[in-house]
């Protein structure tokens, strides 16, 4: 699966050889590095590297039979040379960036590998907005590998999305170039019941040769566990438990650590290598959703890199993780991951395994960064009108928009409640005893309840869902809304006052999506995202800027939960346990199915 602008092995294949016999100059020599060598698991010192047409030609210890009058030589000085970093699963519209700026963020962190599930845009404009990422992946310098969305909606009969797709699309999705397999399949009941539209898009990808990506959300490892491993999915990056990370690499599939912007799944899990002695080569990094603010300030896969290694795994085994077993398992071994001829040449040279520091990244042959800066120029991208404006909630809202009314007068009634974990994607199914007033179920700051609405904002009908949430500590008259409401990207508004919440659904409208901060009717903070109300044009730098001031305004508000927004943001997905919020009502994702925000009285 070569991209356009490099050559296959096979068209190379000659070439190769000749520069490695010294037959012919290579393009690019690298002296005296320090070859990590995630293959035999050693380092070898002095080792010399011959690069021609963006592949690996020779690794050795004397590349001067291969150095030619044009040959560029760069010297390594005892540097460590460390194959390309792979993330093996992610979303680039978490990052609220396009393909384009999230590759330039995360080229300078060593990353020349991304394997991409663009569901976000999927559940809003469907297979041309899947067709649009897949053609921007394209054009990169590094590889942008895209996996075919699986579950738009990701609950049908839960949720309504802007779309919905089906084994046929799945099927035609198949034949396009850059498709590498099939997305998480987030349905995990869908699948171990045999449904047919799931069972028919893993066959299709089957049939494709290709990866069926997991998303099995449950804690329950029984019968729906083993049913959902015998309909296929093969990987898995939901798992937050060492027994999680266990039984799935104990039954044949690989076990994804995340570590993303909220999500800190990867230190629980590790222990099954470190700990119980697993074998290491079925076990995966990634990020799943890494936030703009996290790639500019922190890092990408470099970042979780280190982090495996802070929790007790030998270097290269955290590095094999990031890079060999990742492309061992999208079938991709014989071009990338590992510093080897015939590869891809993708490669960072670095002072140290152990914090990583990315002195220089090479992408197929060509340095495209060095010392945290970009040395190339990326082509341009332009998003056609069908994938702006694309909020459509069909009215204008007022604070009445966001009561919640009981039948019967009483003084108090008990209300489930949606409980935010800090750095967990699951949620706490809660229950809180609320104060009525005149009928209107009112919110308690006290013990952190406050009201979280979700907006239809792709078919203009107007509805909301209201319930009530805890974990964001507000404590000033607020509200934050955002369009980036995983999967289905309705709008989700959590708030402390009912005509703040307002103001903030109705300047999403405005804004053609977003995300915004209110606060005493006044606006403390915006981040505009045009494309599809996921995705702003701007580099990750602005982006990341425009992000920090939500994160601040809601700190203003009382809001401590690291990386909030990241939380905010998936209140809505409904296939993670336990409480979430959809355009059908509230959903108790243990049973899969929709359940009352009120148990007494009922919800008039």
């Amino acid at each position: 699966m070569a991209e356009p602008t490099l050559k296959s092995r096979i068209e190379t294949t000659a070439l190769l050889v000749d520069v490695a016999m010294g037959r012919s100059a290579a393009d690019t020599v690298i002296r005296g590095g320090r070859w990590v060598n995630v293959y035999s698991g050693e380092i070898i010192a002095d080792t010399d590297i011959a690069i021609v047409s963006g592949r690996f030609a020779y690794v050795g210890p004397d590349a001067s039979h291969t150095i030619g009058e044009q040959t560029s030589v760069i010297y390594a000085d005892g540097q460590y040379l460390v194959p390309g970093l792979c993330d093996a699963h992610m979303h680039i519209e978490s990052g609220m960036l396009t393909v384009t700026e999230f590759s330039r963020a995360v080229m300078p962190h060593g990353t020349t590998t991304m394997f991409v599930d663009p569901h976000e845009i999927g559940n809003v404009l469907g297979m041309p907005g899947i067709r649009l990422m897949h053609d921007e992946a394209l054009a990169m310098p590094i590889n942008v590998f895209v996996q075919m969305p699986s579950c738009v909606p990701s609950a049908p009969g839960l949720e309504v999305a802007g779309c919905q797709l089906g084994v046929d699309d799945v099927r035609e999705a198949m034949t396009w170039p850059n498709i590498i397999g099939l997305g998480e399949v987030m349905n995990f009941p869908g699948v171990s019941n045999n449904d047919p539209v799931m069972a028919g898009e893993i066959a299709a990808t089957v049939q494709a040769g290709k990866t069926v990506g997991g998303h099995y959300a449950s804690p329950d490892l029984g019968l729906p566990f083993h049913g959902y491993v015998a309909g296929g999915p093969t990987d898995d990056h939901e798992g937050t438990r060492v027994e999680d990370a266990i039984a799935r690499v104990r039954q044949g599939m690989r076990a994804m650590l995340r570590l993303g912007s909220a999500w800190y799944d990867v230190a629980a899990q590790i222990k099954a290598v470190t700990e119980s002695g697993l074998d290491p080569r079925n076990f995966i990094l990634c990020t799943d959703d890494c936030h703009s603010g996290t790639l500019v300030n922190d890092g990408h896969m470099n970042r979780v890199v280190r982090h495996a290694i802070a929790q007790g795994l030998r270097p290269i085994t955290a590095l094999q993780m990031a890079t060999l077993n990742t492309a061992q398992y999208f079938g991709l071994e014989r071009e990338l991951g590992a510093i080897a001829p015939g590869r891809r040449a993708d490669l960072i040279l670095s002072d140290d395994l152990t914090t990583l520091p990315i002195n220089r990244v090479i992408a197929r042959g060509e340095t495209v960064a060095e010392a945290g800066r970009l040395t190339i120029d990326l082509p341009s991208f332009t998003y056609p009108d069908f994938s702006l404006n694309t909020v459509n909630t069909g009215k204008r809202f007022a604070a009445t928009d966001f009561d919640i009314q009981v039948a019967e007068p009483c003084e108090t009634v008990i209300a489930r409640v949606i409980g935010v974990v800090e750095n967990q994607a699951p949620t706490q199914a809660l229950q809180a005893t609320l104060p009525v007033d005149q009928l209107m179920v009112g919110m308690d700051q006290s013990a952190d309840v406050c009201q979280i609405a979700l907006v239809e904002r792709h078919r203009g009908t107007g509805g909301v869902t209201n319930a009530f949430v805890s974990g964001f500590g507000y404590n000033r008259p607020c509200a934050m809304g955002s369009t980036v409401a995983h999967d289905s990207h309705h709008m989700i508004v959590v708030g402390t006052d009912k005509s703040d919440m307002a103001l903030a659904a109705n300047a999403l409208s405005d804004m053609g999506g977003g995300v915004v901060v209110f606060s005493d009717g006044v606006e403390l903070a915006r981040v505009e995202l045009p494309i599809a109300g996921l995705m702003s044009n701007d580099p990750a730098h602005e982006v990341a800027a425009a992000a920090d001031g939500v994160v601040a305004a809601m700190r203003t508000c009382g809001c401590e939960l690291n990386n909030a927004y990241m939380q905010h943001s998936l209140l809505a997905l409904v296939v993670i346990p336990e409480l979430r919020i959809s355009d059908k009502g509230l959903v108790d994702v243990s049973r899969f199915a929709l359940t009352d925000v009120l148990i007494e009285p009922e919800v008039s």
